[in-house]
């Protein structure tokens, strides 16, 4: 990394950037707060993974006369939680997509987008749909609605995450997300598939041109879907149930398993067992009933034991073509699309992100544009994993990510550090640790 700024401080500075950009709608020149510091400081909280870190930090600025948000953050004053929702409320949270970009970016000069190739040499995007914000009573614009026998209403706030991921690699690299919620202009409720669309046709466009092969459950395994990723240059490999697909299943069912139907068998040891892997597949199929159907691939693996129990099955729609040579890497692949549940959602869910807790709703953006800040909190943590060789060794050590968040949390509560590096810094030395440096 050339120069010699650190690599928070340059994640901070593409946060900066995109913060610049802000709308004030205040009028006059009584402003205490900018909207640097009102952004920085709602930011600092996911980042920390600390919900009271503002609190405490403006209680070390009356002790001491600084705080850890000053020397770490850059934040000149801190404003109060009621400020930071009201003054952050209009805030379009598109404008923070620079950010996604510009790590992206960063990532391909230093070669991490080119070894997350995968399956066809292509990067594999999963996406999937997620709540984090869910209210009988509080609901905006953004809202979507859920009618329950019982006569009550859930209003809920909903996010299609894309991230980019490899089998075998636990990291996963977040991408702009798209939210679910109505549509100028239609009355309708907004739905994932129609968000998934929308990502294709927009944010995601800027990532075909790399070779990208979309991951999705069964709820994208159908034709409008298919033909959506086709279009705009995607290639694709999808779950797909049977209990969804009928007229592909009776199609399967049907085939000549001489001529059409072709089948591999592998063995596998898992130091407790031997299981059967049987892996089924069949080219130029299709996806549903009528001539006007899109034609697909189709992959099966059947996963049993020595005594012909079945343990798990998985069937993938997709458009490349299948061989013998391909189909394990294929479905490999397409198992990958679980990463977003277990590395992404799941981590931003019970991992200290605290996903699903309602930090503010507003009556404009403000759940959807503190949903943008908690997710790059999290994208931030994955490049400092990436290259911080501080912030690896440390987290390598503490491999529990409440553990290490939790002692962010106390040191920064009571001590004071001049910045992240230092912070670090001090961790290492606590836990009797060797520097390698940033």
């Amino acid at each position: 990394m050339g120069g010699e700024a650190s690599w928070f401080s340059t994640l901070l500075r593409f946060l900066d950037d995109a913060i610049a950009l802000f709308p004030d709608k205040r009028i006059g020149d009584n402003i205490r707060y900018s909207m640097r510091d009102v952004a920085l400081s709602a930011f600092s909280v996911f980042f920390t993974q600390s919900p009271s870190f503002l609190s405490y930090q403006q209680l070390i600025q009356q002790q001491k006369g600084i705080n850890n948000a000053t020397s770490i953050f850059t934040i000149k004053r801190i404003p109060c939680d009621n400020q930071i929702r009201s003054l952050l409320d209009p805030i379009r949270p598109s404008l923070l997509f620079p950010v996604y970009e510009k790590v992206f970016s960063l990532l391909e000069q230093q070669g991490t987008v080119e070894s997350y190739r995968s399956f066809n040499n292509d990067l594999l995007i999963a996406l999937d749909g997620t709540w984090f914000h869910s209210s009988e009573k509080v609901f905006c614009k953004n809202c979507n609605w859920k009618e329950h026998r019982n006569g009550k209403t859930t209003y809920y706030h909903s996010v299609i995450t894309p991230v980019v991921v490899q089998p075998g690699n636990n990291r996963v690299i977040c991408l702009e997300p798209e939210f679910i919620h109505p549509q100028d202009g239609n009355d309708k409720q907004d739905c994932e598939n129609a968000a998934g669309k929308r990502w294709f046709e927009g944010a995601g466009l800027r990532y075909v041109g790399y070779g990208v092969t979309i991951l999705g459950d069964d709820l994208y395994c159908n034709q409008p879907m298919c033909e959506s990723m086709l279009q705009a240059g995607y290639n694709f490999i999808l779950t797909c149930k049977y209990s969804s697909h009928k007229y592909l299943a009776e199609w399967i069912e049907a085939c000549d398993p001489k001529e059409d139907l072709h089948e591999k068998v592998i063995k596998r040891w898992t130091g407790k067992e031997r299981l059967y892997y049987r892996y089924r597949f069949a080219n130029d199929v299709p996806i549903k009933d009528g001539e006007d159907a899109l034609r697909i691939n189709w992959a099966e693996l059947t996963i049993f034991d020595a005594e012909g129990n079945v343990r798990k099955r998985h069937a993938f729609a997709t458009n490349h073509l299948i061989t013998k040579d391909n189909v394990v890497s294929l479905v490999e692949a397409g198992r990958g699309r679980w990463k977003i549940e277990n590395e992404h959602n799941n981590t931003l869910k019970t991992k200290g992100y605290n996903l699903e807790h309602n930090f503010g709703h507003g009556e404009e953006n403000l759940s959807n544009l503190l949903l943008i800040f908690n997710l790059l909190a999290f994208l931030f943590h994955t490049v400092l994993e990436f290259f911080d060789k501080r912030y690896t060794l440390i987290r390598k050590t503490l491999p529990r990510r409440d553990r290490f968040f939790n002692d962010v949390k106390a040191l920064c509560q009571y001590l004071l550090f001049k910045s992240w590096d230092d912070l670090m810094c001090f961790m290492l030395k606590g836990l009797e640790l060797e520097d390698p440096g940033g």
